[in-house]
């Protein structure tokens, strides 16, 4: 790919998850130089960056049910805060999470709604209170 494709993921990784989060993920050394570039470039750059074809509030949506189904918590609680930079309200957070539920199994409905709950309550966006 192209140095174009890598710049144009870094904007969009910024705009999504936050320059403090990418700021401490783009640290590279040796080991991890080419998983960044890698990251940046394809999932952001060139997959995310096909705006014409998905908007990134659907694609938000879409992590967010990928990444309850496969139980990935810290990336999920990443991708919450991402969807709600992208547009996305509580309730259809809910509304993918009850998804997740109904087709992926209950257990990853109830932890997926405690990490929302948190990411929610932190940002100020839904009533606080209860565990799930």
């Amino acid at each position: 790919m192209s140095d174009e494709t890598w710049e144009r993921g870094l904007q969009i990784r910024r705009e999504v998850l936050g320059d403090d989060y990418v700021n401490r993920a783009t640290v590279v050394d040796d080991f991890n130089r080419d998983f960044q570039r890698l990251v940046s470039e394809y999932c952001w750059g060139y997959l995310w960056g096909r705006e014409e074809h998905m908007p990134r509030k659907q694609r938000s949506m879409n992590n967010l049910c990928i990444l309850a189904t496969l139980g990935k918590w810290e990336e999920l609680e990443l991708h919450l805060h991402g969807a709600l930079r992208n547009g996305v309200t509580w309730e259809e957070i809910r509304e993918c999470l009850m998804q997740v539920a109904v087709y992926a199994g209950v257990p990853a409905g109830v932890s997926s709604m405690k990490v929302a709950r948190k990411v929610l309550n932190e940002a100020g966006v839904v009533p606080t209170g209860g565990e799930g």
